[in-house]
C-alpha cells in the first residue's frame, strides 16, 4: 500500500505545531530505516517522543513547509 499527502500553502500559511498526519510503518526496521534516510537528508527527526505512545515507537519531523509528520510502528 502507498500514500501521498498533498499539502499546498498559502501566502498567509502558518503551519500548526501540533495538528499532524502520522503514518504508520509496517515494522520498527522500516521506522529506522526511514529515520536514517530523513536525517542524512538533513531533516530534523525528533526522538523526544519516541516511547510515549503505548504499543508503539515514533518520531516527528516537518516537512519542506514547515508542517510536522509522525512516523509510527507497532513496538
Amino acid at each position: 500500500m502507498a500514500a501521498e499527502i498533498h499539502a499546498g500553502v498559502e501566502s498567509s500559511y502558518r503551519p500548526a505545531r501540533k495538528a499532524h498526519p502520522a503514518l504508520l510503518l509496517d515494522s520498527v526496521a522500516d521506522l529506522d530505516a526511514v529515520t536514517e534516510r530523513l536525517e542524512r537528508l538533513g531533516f530534523d527527526v525528533d526522538h523526544g517522543e519516541r516511547r510515549t505512545f503505548p504499543g508503539h515507537l515514533r518520531v516527528h519531523t516537518f516537512d519542506g513547509h514547515g508542517n510536522r509528520v509522525e512516523l509510527l510502528a507497532l513496538a
